[in-house]
């Protein structure tokens, strides 16, 4: 399939709407664990008449949502992955596995379980020649990082570079 848009929890859009070995790209910009709350402003008549609506929530919280990541990634089970099942490498369960350890059950955790699920099926939809491009910022990018080794290097993929931002004050 070509030009599909899809709306919703790009967990369940991965999971269910795509195909294995099917995209040559890959770019996601996530929430960065900021531990803040993002408002749009919008304005219904004029400059007075000006409404906020939340945009999105990202704090993230040790919960139900969490426990159930966890737990899934830690099925020793998925290591023995059927034909067309997502595959998951040991490294990645062992890192997830040593995560909990250091930094124990609380938000950042549950931020790293819901970003492993989402990139273990991003490697799964991409082909073998395709590239993922991950946003993020410095709140949890040396994870991130490790995550993304453990998913594509352990199965083959190459770690090639990184982009970095360059921020300046100085106007052009």
């Amino acid at each position: 399939m070509q030009n599909e848009l899809y709306y919703g929890d790009n967990l369940d859009v991965l999971r269910r709407k795509i195909a294995a070995e099917s995209v040559d790209l890959c770019y996601i910009d996530p929430p960065f664990n900021s531990k803040r709350n993002y408002f749009q402003i919008y304005n219904n008549q004029g400059s007075e008449d000006r409404a906020q609506a939340q945009a999105f929530v990202d704090t993230w919280n040790w919960g139900e949502e969490a426990i159930e990541g966890l737990e899934y990634i830690l099925d020793i089970e998925r290591l023995n992955p059927r034909a067309g099942d997502t595959r998951w490498t040991e490294q990645t369960v062992e890192l997830i596995r040593g995560l909990e350890k250091v930094l124990g059950r609380g938000s950042l955790l549950a931020y790293l379980v819901h970003m492993t699920l989402r990139i273990v099926e991003i490697h799964r939809v991409l082909k073998p020649t395709g590239s993922f491009y991950l946003h993020c910022d410095p709140t949890a990018s040396h994870y991130l990082k490790l995550v993304c080794d453990a998913v594509f290097v352990g199965e083959g993929g190459d770690y090639l570079n990184e982009i970095t931002w360059k921020r300046t004050t100085r106007l052009c």
